[in-house]
């Protein structure tokens, strides 16, 4: 099992509920934001919501799903919500009433811990919990479908394909679920995690019958989908170093797929282009993350460990731009809204950074508490979630 719930930064220890001690030695204070900023693009908020606590002091990256005009978001304190992504009206509010890791609750949701955030397809919603069940819902109104109960905590979004939905568990294993009934119909087992290694993992990504997904010891695994057996696996990282947290190696970011070629990074580790049918290396860079990364036309954005934003050459991952004036800032993973790359930071403040150059040119605060998950783009809008819960949407126009 996982026992350290840990974000490490070039070798210095971050606490991840945004309350850092920068008075410690080896933690770097983040860097100021400019008093005299002027932003060169004109955001607006329009709209704003809270579900539940949001995820807490539980360390994980609570992440909101946009589905047919709806967005959909979660809390580890019991509550999931609907909204009308657009006005962010309420449409629905389901709350479990579980009170502290030893208390009671709803009779059908025996825990409130959900965890990582909604996947949705059709009239589908499914979330795991940090207790290790996974429900299936209606989406049109929050009732209960079905259950599954897992050995371990879900952490991340599920990933919904058709007929199974695939959940992936901190102790290193995946399942495939019968989606109409939660049945387990196969399961991976990755074998022992590291002792050491950092809270959470990278989203699956389901396509053309095969699951992909980064690994606790820094691999790029490629999964049948049908049947769960492996069908290939590429290092990310070397796992190598003299401490246990220098060969802390984890593949925490989302997969990202362009045509036949997919792009993961990990921690301590390097951004690698693969050969998605065979999983041979196109090529690799040295780049340490452990958030996801993102891709739009033909470049790559990503935050590193020292929460510097680069943005690289898809084709062969050649420097394009790297932006320093939110370094130590702790950034989420980027999103692309447009023309601009997103990031919140560990003071509650949204980021907005041209494309093409990097340059900072926009600046709002959702509230004064951390954001972890990352941005969510839907048609025009972009969605941000702090940690206790807060979600807004903004729009970007020109200025």
């Amino acid at each position: 099992m996982k026992r350290f719930w840990l974000i490490v930064v070039t070798g210095s220890l971050v606490a991840l509920a945004g309350c850092h001690s920068f008075k410690k030695e080896n933690i770097q204070p983040p860097t100021p934001l400019a008093k005299d900023f002027k932003p060169t693009v004109q955001v607006t908020r329009v709209w704003k919501d809270r579900v539940g606590h949001g995820a807490g002091m539980s360390g994980i990256r609570m992440q909101p799903t946009v589905a047919d005009g709806v967005l959909y978001a979660a809390s580890t304190d019991g509550v999931i919500a609907a909204y009308d992504a657009n006005s962010g009206k309420s449409l629905w509010e389901k709350k479990t009433r579980t009170h502290g890791w030893f208390g009671w609750g709803d009779k059908k949701r025996k825990d409130a811990f959900y965890s990582g955030g909604p996947a949705v397809a059709g009239d589908l919603l499914v979330i795991g919990t940090l207790d290790g069940h996974v429900y299936g819902l209606n989406t049109k109104d929050g009732s209960d479908r079905w259950t599954a109960t897992l050995p371990s905590e879900v952490v991340d979004t599920p990933a919904i394909a058709g007929a199974l939905t695939i959940v992936r568990t901190q102790d290193g294993r995946v399942y495939g679920l019968d989606s109409a009934t939660g049945e387990r119909r196969w399961v991976n087992d990755q074998g022992n995690v590291p002792l050491l290694s950092l809270r959470g993992n990278g989203p699956l990504l389901i396509t053309n019958g095969v699951v992909f997904f980064g690994s606790d010891d820094g691999k790029l695994i490629a999964l049948r989908q049908d049947n769960g057996d492996k069908l290939w696996e590429q290092k990310l990282a070397s796992g190598e170093g003299r401490t246990d947290i220098d060969r802390m190696s984890d593949a925490d970011g989302g997969i990202v797929l362009d045509g036949s070629t997919l792009y993961a990074s990990a921690y301590h580790g390097n951004l690698t282009a693969v050969d998605g049918p065979s999983g041979r290396p196109l090529w690799a860079r040295p780049f340490s993350t452990y958030t996801s990364v993102v891709l739009t036309g033909n470049s790559l954005f990503g935050a590193n460990t020292d929460s510097q934003v680069w943005a690289f050459d898809k084709s062969s991952g050649a420097d394009m731009w790297k932006n320093d004036d939110l370094k130590y800032r702790w950034v989420t993973a980027p999103a692309v809204q447009g023309n601009y790359v997103v990031v919140g930071d560990s003071e509650g403040y949204v980021h907005w950074l041209q494309t093409g150059d990097g340059a900072l040119a926009g600046r709002e605060r959702l509230s004064k508490k951390a954001i972890r998950a990352q941005p969510v783009v839907a048609g025009d809008l972009v969605y941000i979630e702090d940690v206790l819960g807060h979600i807004a949407a903004y729009r970007v126009g020109a200025k």
